[in-house]
């Protein structure tokens, strides 16, 4: 599970005394096991994406190249334990069983919620971005 893999990061971390890897799995493994509940992938991968989303917005705000630096190097280890993203060519082929409806929503809003529920039916979950431009991609 995706969880032990954090753990075992998260202890060799505090070993190699990397206070940054180890304030990060640290911070992960807390917010995924507060709750009591089973710290499924699927949770998992969500505060991870959730932490990067987090990550990325404070580089938009923060102007020290130190703290840059560290933001980064937290980015790149997040993202080592996500899935690897679909490209918006990926998600038009996920989509080919539901393109007809996707053309046939009223709005781009509406066809991104039937690609979305079609996409995570099929067990997969592709940004949103990525997705919209899928859509447009399709409806153009």
């Amino acid at each position: 599970m995706l969880i032990d893999d954090l753990k075992k990061r998260m202890f060799a971390a505090i070993k190699a005394n990397d206070v940054v890897e180890k304030e990060l799995f640290r911070t992960i493994v807390g917010e995924v096991t507060r709750t009591g509940e089973e710290a499924t992938d699927e949770k998992v991968t969500n505060v991870l994406r959730k932490m990067v989303k987090s990550t990325e917005e404070t580089l938009g705000f923060t102007s020290d190249a130190e703290k840059k630096a560290v933001l980064e190097r937290e980015r790149g280890l997040l993202e080592s334990f996500l899935p690897k993203g679909l490209s918006a060519d990926d998600v038009v082929k996920a989509l080919a069983p539901v393109a007809d409806q996707v053309r046939a929503a009223g709005n781009d809003g509406q066809a991104t919620g039937v690609a979305m529920k079609h996409l995570k039916a099929q067990g997969l979950a592709p940004d949103g971005k990525t997705v919209a431009l899928a859509v447009k991609q399709l409806r153009s």
